[in-house]
């Protein structure tokens, strides 16, 4: 029997799924194998604990930011006041933890040659290596805003919370606008975790893919703070990290967080598809 052009196609594109789908549950189950993977995760589960504990615990709470003043004695000020340092510190070197190193790393063991299968397109192989990132950037910061709102709750109490206008939230509203708040970092997080892709597959360096999105991260925070670049601010990721502030105000506005999503999906677009240009054209013949 003689396969015409269309039969072609359809084997193809049959077989280009399939390659995803094998090679997305091979990433998957390396990532789950990974200690530091692991370790990170029960870091995110547990560290928020005793944080709020040693805020809590403080006689002279931090009163540079309205919930700093509050920490110590209101649950959703504290995880407001944990938030914001996790969007300046932590968050993009949590989401570069994998994403940093899940190219890198095969760099770094020279296997490039070995997964590169005649089943699996360099395609279908860059998409679920990017799926898996950004899926445990995702998992990552679920796992971090939920432990961070439930132990600073229990510990703080969940009474009425002060908003940054001076309006008093009941705490049914409160619990909606936290949960909210965290949630509102996804976008930037997803920002990070490609500028992390990015430079794994350009770098092939692991200490890049990893320590170089937070390093980025900083100048960009450094850069957003001075008096010419107030045009730039609104389209940094590291800006979206902050447009939470609109949800605690009175009136309440989401103009920054429009702004930051928008923004934040064309740096991610350009970043994976740059990244992409880069892993299917590179040469792999040296492993």
């Amino acid at each position: 029997m003689t396969l015409t052009a269309t039969d072609h196609r359809r084997v193809e594109a049959t077989t280009d799924r399939a390659g995803f789908g094998a090679a997305l549950a091979f990433e998957v189950r390396k990532l789950r194998a990974q200690v530091r993977v692991r370790a990170v995760l029960a870091g995110a589960l547990l560290a928020p604990v005793p944080i709020a504990l040693i805020i809590h615990a403080q006689g002279n709470p931090p009163k540079d930011t309205l919930f700093g003043r509050f920490a110590t004695t209101n649950g959703f000020a504290l995880t407001l006041l944990v938030l914001g340092f996790a969007g300046q510190w932590l968050l993009p070197l949590l989401t570069a933890v994998v994403a940093g190193d899940i190219f890198a790393s095969e760099d770094h063991h020279g296997t490039w040659k070995t997964i590169m299968t005649r089943s699996v397109s360099r395609a279908s192989l860059f998409g679920a290596k990017t799926t898996t990132a950004l899926g445990f950037a995702a998992l990552g910061l679920g796992v971090l805003a939920a432990s961070t709102i439930v132990s600073s709750v229990l510990i703080g109490g969940h009474g009425t919370l002060t908003g940054l206008s001076g309006q008093l939230v009941p705490p049914a509203t409160a619990w909606r606008l936290v949960s909210a708040s965290w949630l509102s970092t996804l976008p930037p997080s997803v920002a990070f975790t490609a500028l992390a892709i990015l430079l794994s597959v350009w770098s092939r360096s692991v200490a890049v893919g990893v320590a170089a999105p937070t390093v980025i991260g900083m100048v960009m925070q450094l850069v957003g703070a001075t008096g010419g670049a107030e045009a730039l601010r609104p389209y940094l990721p590291t800006t979206a990290y902050e447009a939470w502030h609109g949800f605690l105000a009175t009136p309440a506005f989401t103009g920054p967080f429009l702004i930051g999503l928008v923004a934040c999906s064309v740096w991610t677009v350009l970043t994976l598809g740059l990244a992409l240009a880069i892993t299917v054209r590179r040469d792999i013949t040296g492993g």
